[in-house]
């Protein structure tokens, strides 16, 4: 039997996957092989971010940075290849919980339980530890710490990665390492960790809350001399390598100790468990501070943000003003509240908070002088001595702060003016400001450090519907817990209510609630609870009242969007208006955390605000005559038709009529075929939904001819799947317009797409009727279109004659109407059929003239065809150099126009020149890389090379 080298704590059975130490994956137990360093790396990548899109530009940067290989986009298709292998059950298994790589614009995602990630699973147990007693704490923490089996992913060779994810990870180990002391602290042990926290201290010197520590144990154990001493030994390191002094924390500590302050030989006990305390025993007092946030979990990435920039200030000796930022309902006071307590010991002048009411649909928000009224307060100033005047009471404020170290935290803050007097100025005091806004001014007038909070990870969300709920009933139900968080969209504040609505029915399977969501008409309801102040809709209810009317309108419609993102042209069409404006309508909602900016000047909105603004808007609608939804939508849909004609146009040249240059709405700029892809790349999730919308309200030519306009862009990048679905919607469309001419072209790209996607039989019945349809038409020229296209079916399913027919017949056509762009298609598939019959030399020659014909329309994507079948005829002809030529110019030409299909091709041809040479490892490469490339796409192509490489001796992969 295999031995059981399952990490503490993890999955028994399945895969297991270790990060915090040399890169492993378990299955069953058992190590599986991995491959080479940059695959290692590949899954690496992944693996940090599960259950989310990483880009196929974060893959890249991280394998390469700033110099990657020209085939870098290529290499990553074949690593996924080899990956998704590693990940297949094998024959006879199955494992519903098995995870996948999946493809997702832009990049991939790997869809898998978190628990069976190391990193994940220290993580969720460190969060897990902060609300814990310390006994249950120090356990939790150690499981944690043992999870580490050496230096973060020691054996990747990519510096970058490293750089990238191992300080990470390696402060959380630290950190981690700390809160266990303390909790060990707190429980008495302070004779055991002396010689555990010297060899720490010596091995991190710069860790001043360690040598506190060691301090506090030496101090505790009778050892007051040798505690005095831990700390003069790091001030004089410290001023001797970096000129500095210890910090405020420690200092503090020190003189207590030389005070023999009774407190410290005390372990002080946190009643919520935290160690915020423990190894000071500093008394915090004024302690306004809520209380802990139950159920809180996820966040390190965020918690770890805030210990930096509060680390940061420490060294400068300045107070730190940060604010926490982001939609209604994210989590934001429970973050600052939280990690509020666990800084708290390193403000031993008192802790204050204040609820300022910015956005409270009750009450009206706080003034900045009531607040300094209550903090006066606080401070022991009599009602009576407390200034009348603004600017008075806040010198008085800072006046009697100016000797003091303080955390305040200011909650729910509705713009920097409410902010501004309650700053003081002493050093070393903290300033924690949350709010549904921006807060620029803050941070330019002030210095400000600002935190944008975004939803949880879908591991964190489904962590929080069990910690907040009733526990273990998200485990018993997995696979429902994953979509009930997903329809909740990360969001903290529906988590909560969908997990109160769980506990409350503990009968109620979770698969129950999640069909209760799924009804998008109804879900902001079912994120209702009794409590008035507690729910979803209201808490956007007040976001959305402080907008201006034109940029609530805005709000409004932009619940229209069928897409995930939206440009500000985009929003210009959908509200008539022009990109600045929309712009600046845009950027007032992003201040107001109604929608976020993912990458400049693309917009997305998360989807409980989408269907909040679909509720306005319907009711606006029924008593606004200017909402207009219908004719909003109208106006998108005619704005992605002017722009994909625009973007398709430096791809290949259009072979139609259709021409929407003249329409009223701004294109992006767009001046090159590697901007037009990159916009079709980002749009094209949206097109897609664009379309199905224009489907269901009917608008049938729009569907055809949008559709058509798609047609540049899937000949580069061959979204089979996709390709197939709008074209069927577009065939569906046209026919029932009964339109010839959308006929015609709907049912050509459907031929096409059959046939290069590898069932000509099917093409060919597109294509034949296509053929009839066209042969009603005056135009000959559309004839002569699908003639070629049937001849190429015929041609693949070897009824050469035919084919030949076809072809000779559309080239009298082309050249009597002077179309040397079709006499192109034309003499490219006689050439095939002139290579079947022998006939190399001839078949060459149509090639080169179809060539110069490609190379005059500046049509790279078939010339890259073009120049394959040219290299295949020269290896029939013997001329290898010339057909080495000719695939590597494929190559290059398919490179620069982004198809990976042609490029996958040109590896092929170039696999077969080096294995016809004798040189079999070159030929392998080729292969292996064509493979990789052609399974990536889904590509029936796929086939040639596994045999080539069957033949030679490889299977091509590991």
């Amino acid at each position: 039997m295999p031995p059981d080298d399952s990490s503490p704590g993890g999955p028994s059975h399945g895969y297991e996957f270790r990060l915090l130490g040399p890169l492993e994956v378990l299955h069953h137990g058992v190590s599986q092989p991995l491959g080479n360093s940059a695959v290692r790396s590949a899954l690496a990548c992944l693996l940090l971010e599960p259950n989310q899109v990483v880009s196929m530009d974060r893959l890249i940067d991280a394998l390469w940075g700033e110099h990657p290989p020209r085939t870098a986009r290529t290499i990553i298709h074949g690593y996924v290849s080899r990956l998704r292998k590693l990940l297949t059950p094998r024959e006879g298994e199955s494992d519903p919980e098995a995870p996948e790589i999946v493809t997702r614009s832009p990049g991939y995602l790997l869809r898998v339980d978190s628990e069976r990630i190391d990193a994940h699973r220290a993580r969720a147990l460190i969060n897990r530890a902060g609300n814990l007693e310390p006994a249950e704490r120090s356990r939790a923490l150690t499981e944690a710490l043992n999870l580490w089996r050496g230096p973060v992913l020691a054996d990747i060779s990519s510096d970058r990665l490293h750089r990238m994810v191992a300080p990470n990870l390696d402060e959380l180990r630290l950190m981690a390492l700390e809160e266990r002391v303390a909790a060990d602290l707190e429980l008495g042990r302070h004779r055991e960790l002396v010689v555990e926290l010297s060899e720490l201290v010596e091995r991190y010197p710069l860790r001043e809350r360690l040598t506190g520590q060691l301090m506090l144990a030496h101090y505790r154990s009778g050892q007051r001399a040798r505690a005095q001493e831990c700390y003069h030994e790091l001030r004089e390191w410290l001023s001797d390598e970096l000129g500095l002094d210890p910090g405020p924390d420690l200092r503090t500590l020190y003189e207590r100790m030389l005070r023999d302050d009774e407190s410290l030989l005390l372990p002080r006990r946190s009643p919520t468990g935290g160690s915020g305390c423990a190894e000071t025993g500093v008394t915090a007092s004024p302690a306004e501070l809520p209380p802990r946030v139950a159920g809180f979990v996820g966040r390190s990435a965020e918690l770890a943000a805030l210990d930096r920039m509060l680390d940061e200030e420490d060294r400068g000796s300045a107070s730190l003003l940060a604010a926490v930022t982001g939609t209604a309902g994210v989590g934001k006071s429970a973050l600052a509240v939280n990690w509020a307590h666990r800084v708290a010991d390193r403000f031993p002048d008192g802790q204050f908070y204040a609820a300022l009411r910015g956005f409270d649909s009750e009450r009206p928000p706080l003034s900045p002088g009531e607040v300094l009224t209550g903090f006066l307060k606080t401070l022991g100033i009599a009602d009576d001595v407390i200034p009348v005047e603004l600017g008075e009471r806040a010198a008085l404020y800072r006046s009697l702060l100016a000797r003091r170290r303080v955390l305040i935290l200011l909650d729910d803050a509705r713009d920097a003016d409410q902010v501004r007097p309650l700053l003081p100025n002493s050093s070393g005091s903290l300033v924690l400001v949350t709010s549904r806004r921006r807060l620029d001014g803050l941070v330019v007038h002030n210095g400000a450090r600002t935190l944008p909070l975004e939803t949880l990870s879908p591991s964190a969300a489904v962590e929080l519907l069990d910690t907040a709920g009733v526990p273990g009933r998200a485990r018993s139900e997995p696979q429902a817990a994953r979509e009930l968080a997903e329809l909740c969209g990360g969001l903290p504040l529906a988590l909560r209510i969908a997990a109160a609505r769980l506990a409350a029915n503990p009968g109620r399977a979770v698969r129950e609630l999640v069909g209760e969501l799924t009804c998008e008409r109804d879900r902001l309801s079912a994120l209702d609870i009794d409590d008035a102040d507690t729910s979803v809709r209201r808490a956007f209810d007040i976001s959305y009242r402080s907008l201006h009317p034109c940029q609530a309108r805005t709000f409004r419609l932009l619940g229209l969007v069928p897409g995930h993102t939206f440009t500000s042209h985009a929003v210009a069409a959908l509200c008539g208006t022009d990109p600045d404006t929309a712009r600046r309508r845009l950027r007032a909602l992003t201040l107001a955390h109604l929608v976020s900016e993912p990458k400049p000047d693309r917009f997305a909105m998360h989807d409980l605000l989408r269907l909040y603004a679909g509720e306005l808007r319907d009711s606006a609608a029924e008593g606004e005559s200017d909402e207009r939804p219908e004719s909003a939508l109208r106006g998108l849909t005619e704005h992605y038709l002017a722009a994909a004609d625009h973007a398709r146009r430096f791809l290949r040249p259009p072979r139609d009529e259709l021409d929407f240059s003249g329409w009223e709405w701004a294109v992006p700029a767009i001046s090159g075929r590697e901007q037009a892809l990159e916009w079709f790349d980002a749009e094209w999730a949206n097109i897609v939904a664009v379309i199905d919308a224009a489907v269901r309200h009917g608008w049938d030519r729009v569907v055809w001819q949008l559709v058509r306009l798609q047609f540049n862009y899937l000949m580069v990048r061959c979204p089979w799947e996709d390709w197939v679905r709008i074209y069927t919607r577009g065939l569906e469309s046209a026919r029932r317009l009964d339109d010839p001419d959308g006929k015609v072209l709907m049912l050509a790209g459907l031929g096409v797409v059959h046939s290069r996607s590898g069932t000509p039989e099917v093409a060919l019945k597109y294509y034949a009727e296509s053929y009839y349809v066209a042969s009603t038409l005056p135009e000959r020229g559309k004839l002569a279109m699908t003639q070629v296209n049937m001849a190429s079916a015929l041609f693949r399913t070897g009824r050469y004659a035919d084919a030949r027919r076809h072809c000779e017949e559309a080239l009298c056509t082309y050249r009597a109407e002077g179309d040397r762009y079709g006499e192109a298609g034309a003499l490219n598939n006689l050439a095939q059929v002139d290579q079947v019959f022998g006939h190399h030399s001839a078949a060459l020659d149509r090639l080169r003239q179809a060539e110069r014909r490609y190379r005059e329309a500046d049509d790279l994507e078939i010339l890259a065809m073009v120049l394959n079948n040219c290299g295949e005829v020269c290896v029939e002809l013997d001329r290898m150099d010339n057909a080495r030529r000719y695939y590597g110019e494929a190559l290059e030409v398919a490179r620069q126009c982004g198809s990976t299909m042609r490029q996958a091709a040109a590896y092929l041809g170039l696999g077969d020149v080096a294995s016809l040479r004798g040189d079999t490892a070159v030929a392998r490469r080729r292969w292996e890389t064509a493979l990789s490339i052609f399974e990536a796409g889904g590509s029936p192509r796929a086939a040639e090379p596994r045999a080539r490489l069957a033949e030679h001796g490889s299977a091509g992969g590991e």
